[in-house]
């Protein structure tokens, strides 16, 4: 399948914020919603097999359940 194009229509305050972690994490525009969408379908993925994802605390081991809404 050919790549498609979009032009979302985004809020300010969503704009400065792919700004920053596009300059942060020294990444296109254009790659950051391509990877929080494959996060997204990976999440979902889980999810449906029966697992929860989670978020684990590396020194307390403390663990919070991720909602999907």
């Amino acid at each position: 399948m050919a790549p498609g194009t979009m032009t979302p229509n985004i809020p300010d305050a969503w704009m400065r914020v792919l700004e920053e972690l596009s300059a942060r994490d020294d990444l296109s525009k254009t790659a950051l919603p391509r990877d929080a969408l494959r996060m997204y379908r990976l999440i979902e993925a889980r999810i449906e097999k029966g697992d929860g994802p989670f978020f684990e605390n590396e020194e307390t081991r403390k663990q919070a359940e991720v909602m999907m809404l």
